[in-house]
């Protein structure tokens, strides 16, 4: 079958163990953030309901959103209209806390008393009995992780959560929190120009059986044409790898993906995602679109079969030195993993 081709029956998109708990996923999710805005203007709601019942009839199952997408939650009423018109029991929605927006500001929040009263508000937003994967999606370097994690265990065991997931979490945080309580996934920046994390996160999570799931494996946009062969919007210039100067740079990248891409007989986008779905069986990308034609596009991806030696061709096109530019907001870099650790839980116990 063409890479190009659309997949149209639901059985040609495998279903993955996500993490060593049996949390049964699709390879290949769908990041529901644009569909109430983020790097664009939000869709009309039944616009936005109809690609998430259209990645269904395709086979994705998995569907991501979180409590800070969309104006006061609308991410997650979206998707809970959504919900309301598939079977409940064939998908596997996830969610995050930990970001509090107030007065135009931004806070990271991680007590446990937060994490209940978000659960609990997520709940209703969505309008389901329990969430399937949730996560807290920044670290509050001011609590310690074991507190987080001992308030979600908590709601597992109340049946409001199925399993817990981290995003962008250092190796310290996440050894820590699955020592609480088993992690079963880490959702964190995977793609072909983000790939710091393939030295030490990857092979943790390996070690803890905790599955991997990459957000912008299309380096947001840019490796289907964003920068390139389309205008990039007014506020996507407030990450610096699509600031003039760099983009320029960056742009040599996007054309060697392109040349090889043309071999393998399929678009950039789809060997984008290819790359990443193909690192292995426990890493699920959530690409998000607004597009029902390149939601179509990128399912391509799962026909793309790509050699170790392929593999590697690939990689080595993308130097990290060649890339232009700093994979975070402005100013922003210390939401990153890399600066994800808490304080160390103290013991209150006397002696």
């Amino acid at each position: 079958m063409a890479a190009t081709q659309t997949q149209t029956q639901t059985e040609l998109i495998p279903h993955v163990s996500l993490g060593t708990q049996g949390f049964q996923v699709s390879k290949f999710g769908l990041g529901c953030m644009a569909l109430s805005g983020g790097y664009n203007d939000p869709l009309p709601e039944e616009i936005g309901i109809s690609v998430i019942n259209h990645a269904f009839s395709k086979g994705i199952t998995f569907f991501d959103t979180a409590d800070v997408y969309g104006l006061d939650g609308g991410n997650e009423i979206l998707v809970g209209k959504a919900l309301k018109q598939l079977p409940r029991e064939k998908i596997q929605v996830a969610t995050k806390f930990g970001i509090s927006r107030s007065g135009g500001g931004m806070g990271i929040k991680g007590s446990p008393e937060y994490v209940r009263s978000s659960c609990e508000a997520s709940l209703k937003r969505l309008n389901v009995e329990y969430i399937d994967l949730y996560y807290q999606h920044r670290v509050d370097t001011t609590v310690p992780i074991e507190d987080t994690v001992g308030e979600l265990k908590k709601l597992v065991e109340e049946g409001k959560v199925k399993y817990i997931g981290l995003s962008e979490a250092s190796p310290d945080t996440i050894r820590r929190a699955h020592a609480v309580h088993p992690i079963t996934a880490l959702q964190i920046e995977w793609s072909l120009w983000t790939r710091d994390i393939e030295n030490e996160i990857v092979p943790l999570c390996r070690e803890l059986g905790i599955g991997i799931v990459p957000y912008s494996p299309l380096g947001k946009g840019f490796f289907a044409g964003k920068g390139v062969i389309e205008d990039v919007p007014s506020f996507m210039t407030s990450f610096p790898r699509f600031q003039a100067e760099n983009l320029v740079k960056n742009k040599v990248i996007y054309d060697r993906i392109e040349s090889l891409s043309k071999r393998h007989g399929c678009t950039t986008a789809q060997l984008a995602l290819a790359w990443v779905l193909q690192q292995g069986k426990d890493v699920v990308p959530i690409p998000g679109t607004t597009k029902i034609e390149n939601l179509d596009q990128n399912l391509g991806a799962l026909a793309v079969k790509l050699s170790e030696e392929d593999m590697r061709e690939i990689s080595a096109a993308v130097p990290e030195d060649d890339i232009a530019g700093s994979r975070y907001y402005n100013g922003m870099d210390s939401l990153s993993w890399k600066f994800a650790n808490t304080p160390p839980k103290v013991s209150t116990v006397s002696t």
